[in-house]
């Protein structure tokens, strides 16, 4: 899906029907500016176990959305997860909470959006979920469905759009 240009206001305009995310404060980090993809789901909170273990998987297709509690104290992507993202395939990450080494994440072809950076990393004892129904922003992102991003804001589809 990374050769298409994503542009949510146009996808918005065609499909009324689509779910979008309240603009509580997400920030583009990645190279990629818009992306989407199919929604693969992960549930932790300062513990970026879960993100670790499948950003090491295929993602091709797929956008990794990390519902992190809002926490703004611990960053659950790096630079070092954030290439291997990339070289997994993952078309991009959404975070609801926080990444740090912003930097190295700008020059990575990879789609990240998240609250804020900061430079603190998290705990690492294999606490959260996988692939279960998360909600932030007023939407529900549910494994399976797709999402789409970029500048302009996140929107949710229960079918692919770009088909």
């Amino acid at each position: 899906m990374n050769n298409k240009i994503i542009k949510t206001p146009d996808l918005c305009d065609e499909f009324p029907s689509v779910k979008v995310v309240e603009p509580i404060g997400f920030k583009n980090y990645g190279k990629r500016k818009s992306f989407g993809g199919e929604i693969v789901t992960v549930k932790c909170f300062e513990d970026n176990s879960m993100v670790r273990d499948n950003v090491a998987k295929d993602g091709k297709g797929k956008v990794l959305v990390v519902d992190g509690g809002g926490s703004l104290k611990k960053a659950l992507l790096g630079d070092l997860l954030a290439e291997k993202a990339s070289l997994n395939k993952w078309e991009g990450i959404i975070i609801n909470g926080c990444i740090r080494d912003v930097d190295e994440i700008a020059l990575t072809d990879l789609g990240v959006q998240a609250l804020n950076s900061v430079p603190m990393k998290t705990e690492k004892l294999g606490l959260g979920d996988v692939n279960i129904s998360i909600t932030f922003g007023g939407v529900t992102f549910i494994p399976g469905e797709f999402v789409y991003a970029d500048n302009n804001g996140i929107i949710v589809s229960q079918t692919n759009l770009l088909n």
